[in-house]
């Protein structure tokens, strides 16, 4: 009786949650449908408001004198105005009035009209916009005014057309942008907002002759072109505003296309260092067994039995690249000393996969370390076991070189500046974009908002205290294409008056070229060799001011570059081609 009871229950509980679920979706739907039915009601009444002002606004056209039809600042001038907002029954509208010159193709358009007059009707376009729960909708109206019977002149003399194309990097036509036409000099003076067609152009006929329309084309994401005035700051602007002849067609193409973005990183420069130790005391060793250190040297202390030496770990700080091992050790006749490389925390030995040889042990010095992953083996430790043999062995030092760095350099200023220029002036070039950044408290800044160009980041040295010692992936300047993002790592020396980067690159395919040797010289006065980083460059600093230096490059499988006259005279950049 008792289970019979239990079960019933158990039966009750899933009808009810089941019962539920299928209210719950009747409830859904039944909520859905009604929020439709709204959103139909709300939009269709939205709808009747935006048809009732188009057209209101196109009986108003219709009843005006040909002569007067036309918008404020436009092109014909007129009353009405381009754009307003109107709120009817609460619902928010955009109203936009566009009066345009039609050249009509009955008696042919262009050069080829037969009476020269292409001005021949006008045509209004009025576009109601209003902003619906699915986005922004239109109503949008047109129509054609014809000039009236006998009166079909040319516009208002004297006048011209306006010809503007757009076009995207690629220089192909870009519809849909936006073209701002403003001319202050006019009378009644122009600010006229338009957009390209389906070939990117916009054609503005009956503008009044006159020099200084300044043009402006853009488009949501992209770059922004336009036309420049005379200023006492840019004397020879480039483009300049355009000027408008009687009777004549001016074109102007402007090319706009998707922005970009470009990060900058500022690290210290890499640098090597050496791990060693001579043997003074026992501060840099672990462990040994049957081994002692004295008068600057690891021997045995019992010649009867073989002893085993191990260093302490050698982990330094933003390890870049483990480079080589070696040592200096004395081996009398019959004795030996074996050599192995440990892991520093995990006490096992560096697998022969990742430095071959090591579990054997090795005899001879140097041993290349290159091949040892820092990211797997941040530490290691020297390990040695040295054999009797007619007399004791001895180690009397060992050293581990490798790079380390870069590490990140907060709050550097450097100027980011494009390759377009937009005129000249009494300072020299004027370009399109120059603006001081600063890599802040993360060393990182990203730059939003860039249009397509050639970047090159500079550092004023001395303010700034520092040098580019290599720039990543490339060196300066970087191209960045339309809508792309590009990262760039500075590596930075401190500043010194007098410095060279040197970057190496194939002579046939432009590549630069890890791992070329690179020696700069001056007489018996300097000296130095250096080998180009994996962005194939290289930094000499702290030079003497010379046009004396003797520059030679080599690599394997390319001709050596040799440069007797390089002349270092301040912050130089030098590009080498094998």
């Amino acid at each position: 009786m008792h289970s019979r009871r239990k079960g019933n229950r158990g039966v009750t509980l899933l009808d009810t949650v089941v019962g539920t679920a299928l209210m719950l979706v009747i409830f859904l739907g039944i909520a859905a449908a009604f929020q439709l039915a709204l959103d139909v009601v709300i939009n269709n009444k939205a709808r009747s408001g935006a048809i009732a002002l188009a057209n209101e606004r196109m009986e108003y056209i219709r009843s005006l004198t040909y002569a007067s039809v036309g918008t404020s600042g436009g092109i014909p001038s007129g009353s009405i105005p381009q754009s307003e907002i109107v709120t009817l029954n609460g619902t928010t509208f955009t109203r936009r009035t566009t009066i345009e010159y039609g050249d009509d193709p009955k008696d042919g358009t262009g050069g080829a009209d037969t009476n020269g007059i292409i001005s021949d009707y006008k045509s209004a376009r009025v576009d109601v916009a209003w902003t619906s729960r699915t986005g922004t909708r239109h109503i949008t109206l047109v129509s054609r005014l014809e000039t009236p019977s006998g009166m079909e002149t040319s516009c208002t003399p004297p006048c011209g057309n306006l010809v503007i194309n757009a076009v995207n990097a690629a220089s192909q036509a870009l519809s849909g942008a936006s073209v701002s036409i403003v001319n202050a000099s006019t009378s009644p003076a122009i600010n006229l907002d338009t957009f390209t067609n389906a070939s990117g152009t916009a054609y503005l006929i009956g503008a009044p002759a006159a020099a200084g329309y300044r043009i402006t084309v853009t488009k949501s994401g992209y770059s922004t072109a336009q036309t420049y005035g005379v200023t006492s700051q840019n004397t020879n602007p480039n483009p300049g505003n355009l000027t408008v002849s009687n009777a004549q067609t001016t074109t102007g193409t402007f090319a706009i296309d998707l922005l970009g973005a470009k990060t900058v990183q500022t690290w210290t420069q890499i640098l090597p260092a050496t791990w060693a130790d001579s043997f003074a005391d026992e501060s840099k060793i672990a462990t040994s067994s049957n081994a002692a250190v004295a008068g600057g040297s690891v021997f045995l202390a019992d010649n009867s039995f073989s002893g085993e030496v191990q260093s302490v770990a050698i982990a330094p700080a933003y390890i870049y690249r483990w480079k080589s091992l070696s040592w200096n050790d004395t081996r009398p006749v019959g004795s030996s000393i074996a050599y192995r490389v440990y892991d520093a925390y995990a006490s096992a030995l560096i697998p022969d996969s990742q430095l071959p040889g090591n579990s054997a042990g090795f005899t001879a010095s140097p041993i290349s370390l290159l091949g040892v992953s820092t990211s797997t083996y941040a530490g290691l430790r020297i390990d040695a076991v040295l054999s009797p043999g007619s007399a004791a062995p001895s180690i009397e030092s060992w050293n581990i070189d490798y790079d380390y760095g870069p590490q990140p350099l907060q709050n550097v200023s450097f100027t980011l500046q494009g390759g377009k220029a937009i005129g000249s002036g009494p300072s020299g070039t004027i370009y399109k974009y120059s603006a001081l950044q600063n890599s802040g408290a993360s060393a990182s800044v990203t730059i939003p908002n860039l249009e397509w160009d050639t970047y090159t980041i500079t550092l004023d040295g001395a303010s700034a205290g520092y040098d580019i010692a290599s720039s990543c992936p490339a060196p300066q300047p970087e191209a960045l294409s339309p809508g792309a993002t590009l990262s760039t790592s500075l590596y930075l020396a401190p500043h010194t008056d007098n410095s060279l980067l040197v970057d190496v690159r194939s002579l046939a395919t432009g590549a630069l070229i890890p791992g070329a040797t690179v020696n700069l010289s001056r007489g018996v006065l300097y000296s130095a060799t250096s080998t180009a980083d994996s962005c194939g460059q290289t930094f000499f600093s702290s030079l003497a001011q010379s046009s004396a230096y003797s520059l030679t490059v080599s690599a394997p499988g390319f001709v050596t570059y040799s440069n007797p006259a390089v002349d270092v005279n301040g912050t130089i950049k030098f590009s080498v081609q094998l």
